[in-house]
């Protein structure tokens, strides 16, 4: 994260003249897949082996046909087995996570933020399989006639259909807990935005992983700055980041609203001063994951960061649902 004056072109690292991002070939993956059915393009889209511009065609044209990851009132919900969550980062691990990424810019009081690890006692949850996407919100903003759109959408209030599954972003905070709302009184069940503890023990699981699929950046397995796309991608083109949990997208895409406030802290933790709170305040909302215009030093599992004002920094959410007794698990989605 580089909260400074530069142009937005500067903070991401581009030349001040036009840099061509990879998805300008993305004709050429589209001949390639031309005359799949439906199903080969879902075959496609989680083929590991498969290029990533493949991919990316192939979860655009799903998208364009209609072909929806799920049905809104029946979010993929994946069971997180509760107990104690190793969550952060060892106060002498910070100096090495500042050197590994230096040359992205990060300073040391962004991964003091991530100090200490401690220990958090979970009970079972679940978390969404994908993070909401723009058709998902669509729907609920005609259903109940919200009226705060996300900024990210076009003069004409509405997304590009080609990007129907991408994540929603550019929402706020009240506008993700609303849809929550919404869709607990909708369904009858559960759900809110995940605590931080859930959304990263989901994300890094028991093995305390640096990233969802491992412990080091694969760009083939998340779309942040170094893949070039400089967009967001439909859900699930990125099969090899899943989490231990089968979780889609916590690293890149767009950043994830979680319900925890960075005043919380951390047990043992200090008051970091540093750009978000000359921003925010010392009690700005956490958020997680990283995005598909920032660097992969965002995307780590353990990186805590929040709604730093700008278009650098797309936000969007992911459900998590709490586990009520009566809620029998061959109904979970």
């Amino acid at each position: 994260m580089r909260c400074d004056s530069a142009p937005l072109y500067a903070q991401m690292g581009l030349p001040a003249t036009y840099a061509r991002p990879a998805a300008e070939s993305l004709h050429e993956a589209a001949r390639a897949i031309r005359g799949e059915t439906q199903g080969g393009l879902l075959g496609i889209m989680s083929d590991r082996q498969r290029q990533l511009l493949q991919r990316l065609a192939a979860g655009m044209r799903v998208a364009l046909e209609g072909w929806r990851p799920q049905p809104i009132l029946e979010p993929s919900m994946l069971d997180v087995p509760g107990g104690t969550a190793s969550i952060g980062t060892e106060p002498d691990e910070v100096e090495q996570v500042v050197a590994e990424y230096a040359s992205v810019g990060v300073k040391v009081a962004w991964i003091r933020k991530e100090t200490p690890r401690h220990s958090v006692d979970l009970a079972p949850y679940r978390i969404a399989k994908y993070p909401v996407t723009c058709d998902e919100f669509a729907q609920f903003c005609a259903a109940t006639g919200f009226a705060h759109l996300p900024s990210t959408w076009n003069v004409g209030r509405r997304f590009h259909p080609v990007d129907a599954n991408t994540p929603v972003s550019g929402v706020s905070l009240e506008s993700a807990e609303a849809y929550c709302r919404w869709l607990s009184g909708e369904t009858g069940r559960s759900f809110q935005l995940p605590t931080e503890p859930e959304w990263e023990f989901a994300a890094a699981g028991p093995q305390r992983l640096e990233f969802p699929w491992g412990n080091r950046f694969n760009p083939d397995c998340a779309n942040t700055l170094e893949v070039n796309l400089r967009m967001p991608s439909p859900v699930g083109v990125f099969p090899g980041g899943a989490s231990w949990v089968g979780a889609m997208d916590l690293a890149g895409n767009v950043e994830e609203w979680t319900s925890s406030r960075i005043g919380d802290g951390y047990p043992g933790g200090v008051v970091v001063e540093e750009d978000l709170v000359e921003a925010l305040g010392f009690n700005y909302p956490v958020c997680r994951g990283g995005s598909f215009c920032r660097f992969a030093d965002l995307a780590r599992c353990r990186r805590r960061h929040g709604p730093y004002p700008g278009v650098l920094y797309p936000i969007g959410f992911r459900l998590a649902e709490h586990v009520v007794t009566n809620h029998r698990k061959g109904e979970n989605k």
